[in-house]
């Protein structure tokens, strides 16, 4: 069906914007904490989508997307970079306001040196994947980066990572199970959870986290400036 993809961007979006006016975290206050962020973000992203699809490191399947194109991207694609972002934070959010102990703070180094080292071994390894290339290096940069940030809790990412993990699996799996997203495996390790190419996970890791940090990065200015 030509609408699948857009369908499946609105349904991970809705319940976010629906449960944001929840009292308790009222989320809708820190929208405008999140667009600025979705827009450097996604944009850098896209360039990196864009590029794929010119080397057929991945394409989309014509068959469940309304024909819209930007850049050769579906516009489903682009609208993807908005909602699973704000679906993430929205979740990021959540979990700091319900779940007050930082419970992964004691093995948050080295839930990072752990990262960063497979990072380095696969790019080793798999360095004539571009995919795999790409995105094993970029997540370390934007790790570091993270990592020595005085006023970020990157234990608080981890956290949400892993919660953000089980949306993850139902809507991504869906767009490679069709397969809406196809990917050439010539450019990836080969490695599937399900139907996922196992890259997909630490691609989401690089994009949640450079949102989440500028994310924090407006909340923080804003208040420094009241």
């Amino acid at each position: 069906m030509k609408f699948t993809y857009l369908l499946i961007n609105v349904f991970t979006i809705v319940f976010p914007i629906v449960l944001s006016f929840d009292n308790k975290v009222q989320f809708y206050r820190n929208w405008k904490f999140i667009f600025p962020g979705l827009l450097i973000t996604g944009a850098i992203f896209l360039v990196w989508d864009y590029i794929f699809t010119i080397y057929n490191v991945w394409s989309f399947n014509p068959d469940y997307v309304v024909g819209l194109y930007f850049l050769n991207l579906p516009i489903e694609e682009i609208l993807f970079f908005i909602t699973v972002p704000f679906s993430c934070i929205f979740i990021y959010e959540c979990l700091r306001h319900y779940i007050k102990t930082d419970i992964l703070k004691s093995i948050s180094k080295y839930i990072t040196i752990a990262l960063l080292s497979l990072s380095a071994m696969i790019i080793i390894v798999y360095h004539h994947k571009v995919y795999t290339l790409i995105t094993f290096s970029i997540l370390p940069l934007v790790l570091i980066y993270a990592a020595f940030l005085k006023w970020f809790v990157l234990s608080r990412f981890y956290l949400a990572f892993l919660v953000c993990l089980i949306p993850f699996f139902i809507v991504n799996g869906i767009l490679t199970s069709i397969p809406i997203v196809m990917y050439n495996n010539e450019e990836n390790m080969g490695l599937r959870v399900g139907s996922i190419p196992a890259e997909d996970l630490f691609y989401l890791m690089a994009l949640l986290l450079m949102n989440i940090l500028f994310f924090e990065y407006f909340k923080s200015r804003k208040k420094a400036n009241s």
